[in-house]
């Protein structure tokens, strides 16, 4: 599931081709086997238990942070889902179209909008998360129970970390250099 390369044998290749720069190599580890196992756990997932129920990643999650929170404006749901506003419409709209999601006016700001679950999007949810739990324990299966939260806090504290100081380091990291805008990976036609 990581991809062409084996693990060891991309950490093999990495070694050879940075040898010889001084880097911190047990942190270089720890984020490259976080986003790895990220990866393949997220694949996993949509095409196992989500695939279904006809669902996306970015879907599911868009679901659970409606089911769990329950009403919120469409600001909130895309930054606590890790997505932009713009990935929200077009997810919003695919779940909208299905019968889960409803999307409503806020009720002081015409300007903002408010999503919620539909009663089938409530019965889905209700459905469906055991059976995403099962495929979380299959997951964490090579784990001991002590193990899976030890790692839970370790990444809590990483998060907790980015939080706090994540801003900061980026504001530092930049100096006076402005950003440029975020592209959507389409480009303007020339001619």
């Amino acid at each position: 599931m990581s991809g062409h390369h084996t693990i060891a044998e991309t950490e093999k290749a990495v070694q050879a081709k940075l040898g010889a720069v001084p880097l911190h190599r047990e942190q270089m580890a720890a984020v490259s086997n976080i986003h790895r196992a990220a990866t393949a756990i997220r694949q996993h997932l949509e095409n196992s238990v989500l695939r279904t129920s006809d669902l996306t990643w970015t879907g599911f999650v868009v679901l659970w942070v409606v089911w769990i929170w329950g009403e919120m404006e469409t600001r909130y749901v895309a930054e606590e889902a890790g997505i932009s506003k713009g990935t929200l419409t077009g997810v919003a709209k695919t779940l909208q179209s299905r019968g889960l999601l409803e999307r409503m006016g806020h009720p002081t700001d015409g300007r903002l909008a408010v999503l919620r679950l539909t009663p089938e999007g409530e019965e889905l949810m209700a459905d469906l998360f055991p059976k995403f739990n099962e495929e979380e324990v299959f997951v964490s299966d090579p784990l001991e129970s002590s193990e899976a939260q030890s790692l839970a806090e370790m990444l809590r504290r990483m998060v907790t970390h980015l939080e706090a100081n994540g801003e900061q380091r980026r504001l530092d990291l930049r100096g006076d250099t402005p950003l440029p805008p975020r592209r959507s990976g389409r480009r303007a036609k020339h001619g």
